[in-house]
Formats: structure tokens, C-alpha cells, sequence
């Protein structure tokens, strides 16, 4: 198929966690999302939250997106 030639898409919702950052956590959701879901094609942060250790840092990075993936 040629890009540009109509597409259906369908958007799930996957929350990926790291302690590394926000970019590793988002790919952390993506990698887990294309082990069950097939053509993965773009995706849109919806939320970015994290936990503050005791210490007062960030210790935990966790990012809300939504993968879209195109239907057969």
C-alpha cells in the first residue's frame, strides 16, 4: 500500500515506566504494545506523571499514550 491511499487506524491507551526517563518510558509502552499488536504506526502522550522517592528526586517516570496501529 502507498502512502496516502486511505488507512483505518485504532487507538489503545498504554502507560510504559521507567526510572530512566520519560523518552525510555515511552518506549517502553511501545515495545510492549507491539508485542501483541501488529502495523504499530504513531502515537500521542496523553499524561506524564512520576513518583518522588524520599530522598525528593524523581525515581519513577510514568507516561500515558495512546498507539495507533492500522487495521487489516
Amino acid at each position: 500500500m502507498t502512502y496516502g491511499q486511505g488507512r483505518t487506524y485504532k487507538k489503545v491507551e498504554v502507560i510504559g515506566i521507567s526510572s530512566d526517563g520519560i523518552e525510555d518510558a515511552i518506549q517502553q509502552a511501545i515495545n510492549r504494545a507491539q508485542q501483541s499488536l501488529e502495523k504499530l504506526s504513531w502515537f500521542e502522550v496523553q499524561e506524564v506523571r512520576g513518583h518522588i522517592g524520599d530522598d525528593g528526586k524523581v525515581n519513577e517516570y510514568q507516561v500515558v499514550i495512546k498507539v495507533a496501529f492500522e487495521l487489516k
